[in-house]
């Protein structure tokens, strides 16, 4: 056999030199059997999201079979395995603090669902598509920040795991996949903003009144696992009062990628219906002076 020259090359025991040789073995035949099942996946499945959690799976095996498999060549008896894995806990705990509390922020994700691969989230005022997620961390694609209404940045963010443990965590696709979004509009106070109030009312229908039977299928699938109670759910136009004017705000339902889309429409239908009406006009930051003239007897 090989091993004895092997260890005398290497100036090292014969048990660790066996130790070394099965150790590489293993690596590279489980690196083989799961790059092949990788190609069958790709192969077999053309679901894109479906693939990624099949991979994700194949990945996660691959890891539990190796740490097995390496842990036996190189604990043999339970043991030593046992000590091994109480001093190991004890050295970790205090050595690999994060590293733990990453590992125990992966598994909440996965046992507890608090967002998945394509949800839209935000913590610690991060804000982003969910793209993937590993052990110790999940990766997202940035939206917002310097860009308007909700658009990507092109950024991709990675965030420990632990920040879902230690951050409040709001989801805009788990429960109701809608969300509020409102359209302020200042008028002056010489307009007629009662014709103003309805114009934008009927805007707010013709655009987004849609989603209201979907938002309501959605809210009573939701209402079985989290309280949700929304009364109105069609599209509103509220009225209060500026130092420069009356601001109507039109307030509707959106899915949150499309918010950019719907308030430009939006926008764009309140500018052609005020043009023409001339007895409404946008209202704009103004300073006004007045002169008190002085007659002489």
């Amino acid at each position: 056999m090989l091993i004895p020259e092997i260890a005398e090359l290497l100036h090292i025991s014969p048990v660790l030199a066996e130790n070394i040789i099965y150790t590489l073995v293993a690596v590279v035949i489980l690196f083989l059997v799961k790059t092949l099942v990788a190609r069958v996946i790709c192969r077999k499945i053309a679901d894109e999201k479906r693939r990624y959690h099949v991979r994700k799976t194949v990945t996660y095996v691959y890891t539990g079979v190796m740490i097995i498999v390496i842990g036996s060549i190189w604990f043999k008896g339970m043991s030593s395995l046992g000590t091994f894995l109480g001093l190991a806990s004890a050295g970790l705990a205090v050595a690999l603090h994060d590293t733990i509390a990453n590992m125990a922020g992966f598994f909440f994700i996965e046992a507890r669902k608090p967002f998945r691969v394509g949800d839209r989230i935000e913590l610690d005022k991060i804000k982003g598509d969910v793209i993937d997620i590993h052990l110790f961390q999940f990766s997202i694609v940035e939206v917002g920040n310097w860009v308007d209404a909700d658009q990507s940045t092109g950024r991709i963010i990675h965030v420990p795991n632990s920040m879902t443990l230690r951050v409040p965590l709001a989801n805009s696709h788990i429960g109701f996949e809608y969300i509020w979004n409102e359209i302020p509009v200042l008028i002056t106070f010489e307009s007629d903003w009662k014709k103003a109030k309805e114009i934008l009312r009927r805007i707010g229908k013709e655009n987004a009144e849609h989603l209201t039977p979907g938002a309501q299928d959605q809210i009573r699938r939701a209402a079985r696992k989290y309280l949700i109670v929304a009364d109105k759910l069609t599209p509103t136009v509220y009225t209060t009062v500026k130092d420069s004017g009356v601001m109507l705000t039109i307030r509707y339902l959106v899915d949150p990628r499309q918010r950019r889309g719907t308030e430009e429409k939006m926008w764009e239908d309140i500018l052609t219906a005020f043009a023409a009406e001339p007895s409404i006009d946008l209202a704009y930051n103004t300073t006004r002076f007045y002169t008190l003239e002085e007659h002489s007897g």
